[in-house]
């Protein structure tokens, strides 16, 4: 018989309580800007301290494999050491980590860096949503989910200019050492702000350690897999197939053991709850659709025009900034009565669709300029899909389930990012190489297109000569970078009609699985009436 989790102390909501909110907020986000701005600024760091490519693929892979696993404890840790306690410990050790990495003399010492900055790193985001399920009160509950919603799209958008700003203005050390002065602020704002609740350690005597070792083991593995795949060919490699069926296995178990456990990290139960089944289904696809805003205009910037970071990062501006403000307007919203979560998760998902559409028009005429519409479609589409999912996610979770509530989205959440840049990747990469096989067929059958009529009239466009031999070394090598930056467009656009169909997907599942829910405040004031 599952034990019901006590109700935690209450708290009046005052500027003490708010600004140790605010702390946990900008702990949260450093965490993520991380994660992406060292994984944007990978190839400067990796130059610096000497890694090869395959080498410093694992810096990436094994910070996020820590932080995925991370982010299934943590929640269970906050509750045991309070919420304040920890998160100043994990803040701490977060920043310490950052400030050694780039002393680390040998690759292994580094990676060994990364992944235990990762689990410190990991548990902070799910922090934020425990805090905001527990202390915020109904009137302003969404304001609260929508701090948390700018972790996915405020964050992820401008870590490419800071990126930038790093390696090419500063230092690459500096992409490490950023994370010290927010985080100095951030456990200020916490150990200020944040009641000290009591420690509850009578826990450990009900610990899921079977649950921790396997769903963290598993989790982690899953995401190697997921991150190596490609670069070691799947299944042909030993040791993809390997991480794959222990993964499997071990994630089987940790379920299993989930269900019956006393205390457990995710509290399966509550999957009944249709809307929360609603909001971790369409969060991992929210995740996927997001990436059409970043990964697909950086692949096209990176791989057809050259660019280096700082050339397209205020593409993501375009997107990250605006959130400051789009967010809490979606929360205004949200907060009328009449207006239906599910009305607005639609209207977002076409949104993103729209955006997409207009995506699929790339060419190689196309600059920054092309994008601008999609990143605005995009900047009022991501806040318009997340709100609605945590607000009819979390309102069928009480107070006292919010660490569960947290955990699962929290994990779903690192997973699914993982996994959808891993998707896109895999699918441009596929892609690119059919594109580039059909049209060197198309041209195998029609080499009159690419023939010139004499060695004077021979361009980059028409590199051969009557008698089939080549006019020159370099129209023969213009022509074949014409030719890979045709099939990379033509990959990006057949990425963007994927994600079109992952974002009528949403709508599909918002219009069979949840149920209507109301404005947290409106419910109590209909109450007292």
């Amino acid at each position: 018989m599952n034990a019901q989790p006590a109700a935690p102390a209450t708290h009046p909501f005052t500027l003490r309580l708010a600004l140790g909110l605010v702390g946990v907020l900008i702990a949260a986000l450093t965490s993520g800007l991380n994660d992406r701005v060292t994984d944007l600024a990978l190839a400067d760091v990796r130059a610096a301290i000497g890694f090869s490519y395959d080498r410093a693929t694992w810096i990436t892979s094994a910070y996020q494999a820590a932080e995925v696993a991370a982010m299934m404890i943590a929640p269970w840790f906050a509750v045991t050491f309070s919420l304040r306690c920890f998160a100043l410990a994990v803040a701490f050790g977060f920043a310490l980590t950052g400030v050694l990495q780039p002393f680390a003399t040998t690759p292994a010492l580094f990676i060994g860096l990364r992944v235990i900055q990762g689990l410190f790193g990991g548990a902070l985001p799910p922090l934020l949503m425990t805090a905001a399920l527990r202390f915020l009160p109904p009137g302003i509950k969404l304001y609260g989910l929508s701090a948390y919603a700018l972790t996915a799209t405020f964050g992820p958008n401008v870590a490419a200019s800071l990126a930038a700003f790093w390696t090419d203005a500063v230092g690459w050390q500096f992409v490490f050492w950023q994370i010290v002065p927010p985080i100095l602020l951030a456990s200020l704002l916490i150990a200020w702000g944040l009641p000290q609740d009591p420690q509850r350690l009578e826990r450990f005597k009900q610990i899921d350690l079977f649950g921790m070792l396997t769903g963290c083991s598993g989790i982690a593995l899953m995401v190697l897999t997921l991150s190596q795949g490609e670069r070691l060919d799947w299944l042909n490699s030993p040791l993809i197939t390997g991480m794959l069926l222990a993964s499997v296995a071990l994630l089987v178990v940790f379920f299993i053991n989930e269900w019956s456990h006393p205390l457990p990290l995710f509290k399966l139960q509550m999957l009944a709850r249709r809307n929360l089944t609603h909001g971790l289904l369409v969060l991992a696809g929210v995740l996927l659709v997001a990436l059409s805003g970043s990964a697909l205009p950086s692949a096209y910037f990176g791989q057809v025009e050259g660019f280096r970071t700082v050339q397209f990062a205020p593409l993501a501006l375009t997107i990250g900034l605006p959130q400051l403000l789009i967010a809490p307007l979606m929360a205004f919203l949200l907060n009328i009565r009449w207006i239906d979560c599910r009305w607005m998760l639609t209207c977002g998902a076409v949104l993103m669709s729209l955006s997409c559409v207009l995506g699929m028009q790339l060419t190689d005429d196309w600059a920054r300029q092309n994008f601008w519409l999609i990143q605005i479609l995009q900047a009022f589409g991501q806040p318009m899909l997340i709100l609605p999912v945590l607000m009819s996610a979390t309102s069928v979770v009480q107070p006292p389930e919010g660490p569960y509530a947290s955990a699962m989205f929290n994990t779903v959440r690192g997973f699914s990012s993982v996994a959808a840049g891993s998707l896109v990747e895999n699918f441009l990469t596929h892609r690119e190489k059919f594109h580039s096989h059909s049209l060197v067929d198309q041209l195998g059958n029609r080499p009159w297109l690419m023939t010139a009529e004499n060695s004077a009239a021979a361009s980059t466009m028409r590199p051969l000569l009557p008698d089939g031999s080549a006019s020159s070394a370099e129209n023969l090598g213009h022509f074949a970078t014409l030719l890979k930056h045709q099939a990379v467009i033509l990959s990006i656009s057949d990425a963007y009609l994927l994600l079109i169909g992952f974002a009528l997907l949403l709508v599909l599942l918002t219009a069979w699985l949840p149920k209507r829910v109301w404005p947290p405040q409106t419910l109590i004031t209909k109450a007292v009436r």
